[in-house]
């Protein structure tokens, strides 16, 4: 009897270890599994949404647990904190990462939480086009709710010479500097500084080296060069005509005849003319330095953000005798040598119009 009851004993003891070992792992697997995975009921397309979670600055690593558990993306904060410890073990020279990031309820405990770990934060893109001006990228970004039109514009208006040495001394804005792009930033709260200095960098890494090793026509500043190409990005709508828009204006330089650039006036009352409500004669003779039809030369600033390829066209126009151009409200223009020249081909473009408004 003795005999039996101690081999019984012998026979519990691993016994009990597997079966303490098999409900271990059973729990372990429950705990680290996607929620997805392991809900007794049929999640719905919203319970298996990205959710998104803010980890502050220092937040513990135990907190970030009870976090993950709150919000349904891991089953349990204890076994969070376990594997926590391991990984702290296994890598002490690294930490959790404060951000903002998207989870899905289909990714595992150990996935998530080493996107944490990586700092694998949620990124946000926004796309800043071609002759967009200040204003019309602080309406865009108030629309998107990363921060109020004022707030950008406000910041516009300071110049981080400090960073960027390159930057024109006395400029009253960044009018022509924010680079046209699309860009990515981390998901949540973001200041106009940061946006700024994202553009800014990269006028400098895409545009600067153009100037630098560029040959126009005549010596140019990076002021004038910016606005000169700010006016032919406007001006501009099919790519085979961006040189020889640049031509013209810069022949009108050469030769002192003022740039008459429609662009410039718009600029000046913040308005963009469309084919049915285009500029009047008296918005023509508008009162602003801006306004080219008045005043000789370059305008004070740039009037909007051009593109490489505005910018590559300002320094290498087209050679051409053509002095004008007339829009065709399909994009391209007819381009005129004279005055005579140039008010046929409004004519034209006005009959133009009119046939196409015409009834069937």
């Amino acid at each position: 009897m003795r005999r039996l009851a101690k081999g019984a004993f012998y026979l519990a003891v691993p016994a009990a270890i597997a079966i303490g070992a098999w409900q271990g792992w059973s729990w372990w697997s429950w705990a680290t599994a996607p929620v997805a995975e392991t809900a007794t009921e049929e999640l719905s397309n919203e319970d298996v949404m990205a959710v998104q979670l803010d980890i502050p600055q220092g937040t513990p690593a135990a907190q970030i647990g009870r976090d993950l558990e709150a919000v349904g993306l891991i089953q349990s904060a204890r076994a969070w904190e376990v594997w926590a410890r391991w990984l702290r073990w296994r890598q002490p020279e690294g930490s959790f990462q404060a951000g903002t990031y998207r989870f899905s309820p289909q990714e595992s405990m150990t996935e998530i939480g080493e996107q944490i770990w990586d700092g694998e934060v949620s990124r946000q893109s926004f796309t800043i086009p071609e002759g967009w001006s200040r204003r019309e990228m602080a309406e865009y970004f108030e629309r998107r709710e990363f921060f109020s039109a004022e707030a950008f514009l406000e910041a516009t208006t300071e110049i981080p010479r400090d960073r960027f040495e390159w930057l024109p001394e006395d400029i009253p804005h960044l009018e022509g500097y924010l680079f046209p792009d699309t860009y990515e930033i981390g998901e949540g709260p973001v200041s106009p500084d940061v946006i700024i200095n994202q553009m800014l960098f990269q006028f400098e890494q895409v545009a600067l080296p153009e100037y630098e090793r560029g040959e126009p026509p005549e010596p140019m500043s990076l002021q004038e060069w910016v606005t000169l190409g700010s006016i032919v990005e406007r001006e501009a709508v099919v790519a085979q005509e961006r040189r020889t828009i640049a031509g013209v204006f810069w022949q009108r330089l050469q030769t002192g005849m003022n740039l008459g650039a429609d662009p410039t006036v718009e600029y000046a009352l913040g308005i963009r003319q469309t084919v049915d409500v285009p500029l009047t004669w008296t918005q023509v003779e508008v009162d602003s330095p801006y306004n080219t039809y008045r005043n000789p030369g370059l305008p004070p600033t740039a009037i909007a953000s051009p593109g490489l390829a505005s910018l590559q066209a300002t320094l290498d126009p087209e050679e051409t005798p053509y002095l004008y151009f007339v829009a065709r409200y399909d994009g391209t223009h007819f381009f005129s040598r004279t005055l005579v020249e140039h008010e046929a081909a409004i004519a034209r473009v006005e009959r133009e119009l009119a046939q196409r408004d015409e009834p069937l």
